[in-house]
């Protein structure tokens, strides 16, 4: 709430904030327990791909390295499923997708989204998930290999293996979901609309970012790249040396 402030102009001291949100019965939202997103399948007779990440969700500029899952939504028409994938680098949505069937439909629809608005041609996009049924099916994995995007993943049921998506998973659940009901399944999709394309990726800071979204990030990165690099200056030798 400080650092919004602060990015909108308005100059306030953190104790000010803390002291009038607690004057307004106002805190910050937090992740509730017992919730749980989703469940992996995997399919015995599939062979995982190699864990090229190992944990590692860094990466040095956008379309280097997604990470994708998939999780329930609530609402009054009953649970539906939720697809994305997120750029490491950004931490930008760059595709999803919702369905009542967590398949392989679903899945390849979030990662057409993404290949669709981040045009991936150069192949080096390494693509990481879990090692659910779907993400090892050969429908997804042609897909990959058609795009030259390398297929990465990690264990079953390690959450840590997978911690850059679940942290987004948290996010949208404790800003969105758990403070929202929705009758149909539209509504629902609607609102998810409006939080990642209308105010996550666009406006929602973030502390690992620099206190920038993800679109802002990544135009900061852009910047920097076209920026003229620094020409080399040489100091002339004394004349008569050697």
């Amino acid at each position: 709430m400080h650092r919004q402030l602060r990015r909108d102009g308005i100059r306030v001291g953190r104790k000010r904030v803390e002291r009038l949100m607690a004057q307004q019965g106002w805190q910050g939202a937090f992740l509730r327990r017992g919730w749980r997103g989703g469940s992996t399948k995997q399919d015995p007779r599939a062979t995982p791909a190699p864990d090229l990440v190992n944990r590692q969700f860094t990466a040095t500029g956008p379309h280097r390295l997604w990470v994708a899952d998939a999780t329930r939504i609530p609402c009054g028409e009953g649970v539906f499923w939720l697809a994305a994938v997120r750029d490491a680098f950004s931490r930008r949505i760059v595709g999803w997708k919702t369905s009542d069937r967590c398949d392989t439909d679903l899945i390849l629809a979030a990662l057409e989204y993404g290949i669709w608005s981040r045009d991936v041609r150069d192949g080096q996009l390494i693509h990481h998930s879990d090692r659910g049924s779907n993400y090892t099916s050969f429908r997804f994995a042609e897909r990959l290999q058609d795009n030259g995007i390398l297929p990465s993943m990690g264990s079953v049921g390690d959450s840590y293996d997978n911690a850059l998506m679940e942290n987004f998973w948290s996010t949208l659940k404790i800003e969105l979901v758990y403070r929202t009901s929705w009758r149909t399944r539209d509504e629902a999709e609607n609102a998810i609309f409006a939080y990642i394309d209308g105010w996550y990726n666009t406006r929602r800071i973030q502390k690992e970012l620099g206190y920038l979204s993800p679109d802002e990030h990544e135009t900061a990165w852009h910047a920097r790249q076209k920026e003229p690099a620094e020409p080399t200056i040489t100091t002339p030798a004394p004349a008569g040396s050697r």
